[in-house]
């Protein structure tokens, strides 16, 4: 008997946290899904290929990834999980087993790990354009998809975490990023200096040893978009340190009225959180890689 796939999982995770609306531990949640879909000690027990983890554990955690980008479920902390008001409201318009279409709509998410602003709703499955393949993938291209949206679950978990730090965690955060990406000599060159009146600055890094060229930063965990009047401020504090060179990065999104005033000043540098999380993933920064290794003919060897 074939294990469920994660898609197979997702009806019932969202009623069981509809039922337990304060909240679950993730192991309460395994459990309950190993009894909800009925796996046998053997099913429970089937491991991945990496020996790390049972496969029906990683599939029911992929399950909540697809309710939390439908923005139905939550992680308010680590190995907590909770129905949102969307999800709530969805098992109200939903009472009754989804059927086959409406089950294949819950699975379906906008492929964007973005952090949306506070009153955008995520898009809706069903009005998602179907998506029609005339040719078969190769396995080369198929691998590559798998691996865009493993780094897109990422980045979207990436977020959600650091949105439940610290506003001081964030800003050491940032300037961790900044030196992975060749910022300063060493990580000593690079010094938060966030706080009450920091004057707009969290971070300075110096460029040289004797610090006479420097970036300074901004950086605002926000779940808002970030308009014009804060970048206005930005640069203002710049300004006010005779500074050329600054950097704003949020966890969140830049009004197009805040990008084209940085446009305008051309000294100031947007990262917004889908940036970032990508930038994180790329230098290894609050994550760490696994090495995948893939069979290829070494057609030299064989060369007589």
């Amino acid at each position: 008997m074939e294990l469920p796939t994660f898609d197979q999982f997702m009806e019932p995770l969202l009623r069981y946290l509809g039922e337990h609306p304060s909240g679950v531990g993730t192991s309460d949640a395994y459990e309950a899904m190993a009894r909800a879909l009925d796996l046998n000690d053997l099913q429970r027990q089937e491991l991945l290929p990496s020996g790390t983890q049972p496969i029906y554990k990683n599939r029911v955690g992929w399950a909540h990834d697809r309710l939390k980008r439908q923005g139905y479920s939550e992680s308010p902390r680590r190995g907590h999980w909770q129905i949102t008001s969307a999800g709530v409201d969805y098992l109200t318009r939903h009472p009754h087993r989804l059927s086959p279409e409406q089950r294949e709509a819950l699975a379906t998410v906008e492929r964007d790990s973005r952090a949306r602003p506070n009153g955008v709703d995520p898009v809706s499955a069903t009005s998602l354009p179907a998506v029609t393949e005339v040719h078969v993938k190769s396995p080369d291209d198929r691998l590559q998809e798998a691996l865009d949206e493993l780094n897109e679950a990422v980045a979207f978990e990436l977020l959600e975490t650091i949105g439940s730090s610290s506003p001081g965690f964030f800003e050491v955060l940032v300037l961790d990023l900044l030196h992975a990406l060749g910022y300063g000599k060493g990580r000593g060159d690079l010094q938060r200096v966030g706080g009450s009146g920091d004057g707009g600055i969290d971070g300075v890094i110096s460029l040289d040893r004797l610090g006479l060229e420097k970036v300074y930063v901004q950086a605002k965990r926000w779940k808002g978009s970030v308009g014009r009047p804060e970048i206005q401020g930005f640069y203002g504090a710049l300004a006010g340190q005779r500074a050329t060179k600054g950097v704003f990065i949020t966890t969140s999104v830049f009004t197009s009225q805040a990008i084209e005033f940085a446009a305008s000043v051309e000294r100031i540098v947007l990262i917004d959180g889908e940036r970032l999380a990508q930038l994180m993933i790329e230098h290894g920064v609050g994550v760490s890689h696994r090495q995948l290794r893939i069979a290829k003919l070494d057609n030299d060897y064989f060369e007589e």
